[in-house]
């Protein structure tokens, strides 16, 4: 993972980097031109997750997108591929949900169990600094994720979120 390669393809000035802090961790940091409650927003707003996060590159498109975001509600995602002929669902519980500043889920759709999500938004003078930290099961479950290209669509996923912010006019104002 080439964190200079993240930052020359990002159009704005917010570089994503991603790193692998142990055999089992990742951890994906960026800082996004908008207050913490917008941000928070978007990742917990079934309408505004719906058009950020999946990486259009990737050629899957939302089917259905629910999600009970409180502490011990669930989450579904179901999106279709024109390579797959079932539709793929990501599914788990949210953990914990501190508004505007913590969230943590389970992505319980692996056969021997997921990785965690911890997500916090830490608000810095309008912007908000966002760490994504995923604690998988095992040192292979986290290699085959980076292996089957999983893990790789995060800088494009964060560059879609950047454009949501800026037709919510989270950045209006602010250079």
């Amino acid at each position: 993972m080439d964190e200079r390669k993240d930052s020359e393809i990002n159009p704005t000035k917010y570089g994503t980097t991603v790193e692998r802090k142990s055999e089992r961790e990742l951890v994906v940091t960026r800082t996004f031109n908008g207050p913490a409650h917008i941000v928070f927003d978007a990742w917990t707003k079934p309408e505004l997750l719906k058009r950020w996060w999946a990486p259009k590159s990737f050629g899957v498109s939302f089917l259905s997108c629910e999600a009970d975001v409180r502490t011990g509600g669930t989450y579904r995602f179901v999106f279709s591929h024109a390579s797959s002929e079932q539709p793929m669902s990501f599914f788990g519980r949210y953990v914990e949900v501190t508004p505007h500043s913590r969230l943590v889920w389970t992505n319980d759709e692996g056969d021997e169990g997921g990785a965690v999500t911890t997500v916090t938004f830490e608000e810095r003078g309008g912007e908000t600094l966002v760490v994504m930290h995923d604690l998988y099961p095992s040192k292979k479950a986290l290699d085959d994720a980076i292996a089957s290209g999983s893990t790789s669509g995060t800088d494009e996923q964060f560059e879609q979120l950047d454009q949501l912010l800026v037709a919510l006019g989270a950045s209006v104002g602010r250079s």
